[in-house]
């Protein structure tokens, strides 16, 4: 469990997760070695998954960005099956399953919507167990 204090270090190492410990503890108002040891704790419990980088992917070749919405189709492949091996695709930067009408939420990357169109036809409706799909084009990433 996280209490108030861990909320505002997530907070703060959300906007920016190579802040340092004193940067960070002068803004909350802890005392550094108190903000670190909580960063540790966290880190050392999974509350902190991992440590990343978010890149401005307009700068990487890949500016264009949809959501893909799957059905899912049973065969010999299971749905989760069929979610990791999305996952693992060049492109394919999220997997979400879903409840409701749609089975799983992708989040693919390209350096154009042609080259998602690529990606959505030429390599994930040609998997075993997709059944529909629909493309949501991003105009524009406000927050990620």
């Amino acid at each position: 469990m996280v209490d108030d204090k861990d909320r505002r270090i997530l907070e703060e190492l959300a906007k920016d997760g190579r802040d340092s410990t004193v940067n960070i503890a002068r803004r909350i108002g802890l005392p550094r070695a108190t903000v670190h040891e909580r960063i540790r704790r966290m880190a050392e419990k999974g509350v902190i998954k991992r440590f990343t980088v978010v890149p401005d992917y307009s700068k990487t070749g890949e500016g264009s960005a949809a959501f893909i919405l799957v059905e899912y189709s049973p065969s010999k492949v299971t749905q989760r099956d069929l979610a990791t091996k999305m996952a693992g695709m060049k492109g394919v930067y999220e997997v979400h399953l879903l409840a409701g009408e749609w089975d799983m939420l992708l989040k693919g990357r390209g350096e154009s919507l042609e080259s998602i169109g690529r990606l959505v036809i030429d390599r994930l409706r040609g998997l075993e167990g997709v059944g529909r799909t629909v493309t949501l084009a991003c105009f524009e990433n406000v927050k990620e």
